[in-house]
């Protein structure tokens, strides 16, 4: 997980709004964080010698993520962003979501809510981001509000899988079993393959079974005995 989220926030990080040479730079650094982290942070610490650009800072902060000094890469992402050199409102918000990301990755759901929150304050429309909150909050049981930010993911991608897979185990957790179940057969005609989605659909249907409520897959009816048997 931990080099999957450093590699596709830094990949959505390279933008115009960077120096062309500061951004094959970034890119640079980015492809080799994955093979050799210690040498791209080492090279990013050389970099910052030399003038001390936000990219070359992105670089150490991702670096550092990969090397699991999580809490250490995000805080230097965040001060990033409120940097007066940070540039725009869009890449002010790339250096939150990754931040945001690292702060839970360090198992510091608190921290992440806080700056995934102003993240989407300057990205209000980013499914990703209110996904990437909700997780915060999940961690944090904050049922209602990370329903509140899978329903807005939602909004933005009706055709996430994802988003119908964690809204459904948040609804689980609410008690709302045949809401969740309506998410979690979204999540299957979306992601028939999951995983994720197939143990949540055993997960609710089970919840389901405990409160006495009618299988939703219909199953029982199938599973009784004949009442006749042909021929006999």
């Amino acid at each position: 997980m931990r080099l999957f989220v450093v590699a596709s926030l830094a990949v959505f990080a390279v933008t115009p709004a960077l120096a062309q040479t500061d951004q094959a730079r970034l890119e640079q650094c980015i492809e080799k964080i994955d093979r050799d982290a210690e040498g791209a942070y080492q090279d990013g610490l050389t970099w910052q010698a030399i003038g001390n650009p936000p990219a070359a800072r992105q670089c150490t902060a991702l670096a550092l993520i990969a090397l699991g000094e999580e809490a250490e890469g995000a805080a230097r992402l965040e001060e990033l962003a409120n940097a007066p050199e940070a540039g725009s409102a869009d890449m002010r918000a790339v250096y939150l979501a990754q931040s945001g990301n690292a702060w839970l990755m360090a198992g510091m759901a608190e921290q992440a809510n806080v700056t995934l929150t102003n993240a989407l304050k300057l990205r209000p429309g980013d499914g990703e981001l209110f996904k990437d909150r909700a997780r915060a909050r999940v961690a944090l049981k904050q049922w209602a509000e990370a329903g509140d930010d899978l329903d807005g993911a939602i909004i933005q991608s009706a055709g996430d899988a994802e988003s119908f897979r964690m809204r459904g185990h948040v609804r689980l957790k609410q008690g709302r079993l045949s809401e969740a179940w309506q998410d979690v057969e979204a999540a299957m005609k979306l992601a028939p393959r999951d995983v994720n989605v197939v143990v949540l659909r055993g997960d609710v249907r089970e919840a389901m079974r405990r409160e006495g409520m009618e299988d939703p897959a219909g199953l029982d009816q199938a599973l009784e005995p004949r009442a006749r048997i042909v021929g006999n």
